[in-house]
């Protein structure tokens, strides 16, 4: 990409015309300002009740220098760049304590092996190091307070990631890596002008795969389908290493999912995998895709390897969901009695996954539970798919006028999102205003038919009894 000599060029985020049809600036910093590494890494999480993508920031704040983290076991199963580097941090360390840029990378690589291994026992690891860094350097310590905002948004804790990329941002005001930690924590907090200035900010900077793939998650939020995919075309073609193309190429897929197309779906997971075969998220994909063209036993085989190589609640989640609609609830049961133990680790390990909990309450009909978490959760923050997990779980309760309150929320954006399609319609039909409710369930399976193996089939017999097409 050619560079530009100002950052003046680079066209605004959200103007009508193509916001990355031009060049932008590689740097508009000095070459003698800290830096962290190469990019930060988004996990992409589960979307509001298996629909919609989202995206938080586990940033890895590791030395420009340092060997890309991509996997954690090696190809052949030995030690990876990451375990690789944090050894040497150690080393280094033991042998001198009184090093705070050493300390600050070592917590956040703790992050980044938390985030990969799906272990939260590794969150107060690297919250012991990023504040030894602080202790040894409190004044100007970018490195550590960026990486406390990064592990801070891993935990789910977005105000205290936005307080603490703040900080860092005072210290490091051109630093790209701080900006994208602001942009989600922005973004998970609902603060959409917020997240979109940071976002432009860290596209001004350093355009590349982790500015291109938030500036596709800020597209798809407000319905700019088009120009989401385009933006992670533009990551994807900026992609040099394996576990960035299998970055771009899952996302894409989700993108492809979520708006119906399980061909293009399909073909991007698959790209990625030849990438880096052993990436989890691009294995949960394809199990997905296999739900949703009726491999039944496939998906099934699919997510049993998932959740034994990773057992995060998102995939814990999933696999329960697909045990049940296949008729097996006993398997179904444990399934989420894991969920339930991993959701006490990682509370116990300082992370929220109320969110997460008020979801799986709602998949099994714990109505009053999904309520409490959900509204643990909106006490906390107020982005769209928190509104939508209030809506759902208020209309569980038999409370529909709350819930299209928050319905209409979770709309304000302008997300095609077909779970959030779906549930405006089932609580509109509650509230006995079917033309609306037709409506709003055909949306929903006009943007996307597969959007839950279960959710999907209850919109289309609920289309039928309203005299809707189904």
């Amino acid at each position: 990409m050619a560079a530009v000599e100002t950052a003046a060029a680079t066209p605004l985020l959200f103007q009508k015309a193509d916001p990355m049809s031009h060049d932008v600036p590689e740097s508009t910093t000095g070459t003698q300002r800290p830096r962290f590494g190469k990019r930060s890494r988004r996990a992409a999480l589960l979307g509001v009740l298996g629909a919609s993508l989202l995206t938080v920031g586990v940033a890895a704040f590791l030395p420009p220098d340092s060997p890309d983290p991509v996997l954690v076991g090696g190809p052949q199963g030995g030690a990876s760049t990451l375990d690789r580097a944090i050894r040497t941090a150690e080393a280094k360390l033991a042998k001198h304590q009184q090093d705070p840029q050493t300390w600050a990378e070592l917590g956040a690589a703790y992050v980044e092996v938390a985030r990969a291994k799906a272990d939260p026992a590794y969150f107060p690891k690297a919250e012991e190091a990023l504040r030894k860094s602080l202790a040894q350097q409190p004044d100007g310590n970018g490195i550590a307070l960026g990486g406390m905002g990064a592990l801070a948004n891993a935990r789910h804790d977005f105000v205290g990631a936005r307080d603490w990329g703040e900080k860092a941002r005072a210290a490091l005001p051109d630093n790209a890596e701080i900006h994208g930690v602001l942009n989600d924590a922005y973004t998970q907090l609902g603060d959409t002008a917020a997240a979109t200035a940071a976002l432009q900010r860290m596209l001004d900077l350093k355009p590349g795969v982790s500015s291109f793939t938030r500036a596709a998650y800020e597209f798809e939020i407000h319905g700019r389908v088009d120009d989401a995919r385009h933006a992670l075309d533009r990551a994807l073609a900026d992609a040099v290493d394996p576990g960035d193309v299998a970055f771009c190429r899952n996302l894409l897929g989700e993108l492809a999912f979520d708006n119906g197309d399980l061909d293009t779906a399909q073909s991007h997971f698959e790209a990625g995998q030849r990438a880096v075969p052993l990436e989890t998220s691009l294995q949960q994909g394809k199990a997905k895709v296999a739900a949703a063209r009726g491999q039944t036993a496939k998906a099934l085989a699919g997510y049993q390897d998932l959740v034994a190589r990773q057992p995060n609640v998102g995939n814990l989640r999933e696999y329960a969901l697909l045990l049940s609609s296949a008729g097996a609830p006993e398997s179904a049961a444990r399934q989420y009695e894991l969920f339930e133990e991993q959701r006490r680790l990682e509370v116990e390990s300082g992370a929220n996954v109320d969110l997460e909990a008020s979801l799986v309450a709602a998949d099994r009909g714990d109505a009053a539970q999904a309520l409490r978490f959900a509204q643990a959760e909106w006490d906390r923050r107020q982005p769209v798919f928190v509104a939508d997990a209030m809506a759902w779980a208020l209309h569980l309760n038999g409370r529909n006028a709350e819930a299209l309150t928050f319905a209409d929320r979770a709309a304000s954006t302008g997300w095609r999102s077909a779970s959030f399609a779906y549930h405006r319609g089932m609580i509109l039909a509650a509230l006995g205003r079917p033309g609306e409710a037709v409506k709003a369930l055909a949306e929903a399976l006009r943007v996307n038919p597969n959007f839950s193996l279960t959710d999907a089939r209850t919109a289309r017999t609920t289309l039928a009894n309203l005299g809707g097409a189904g």
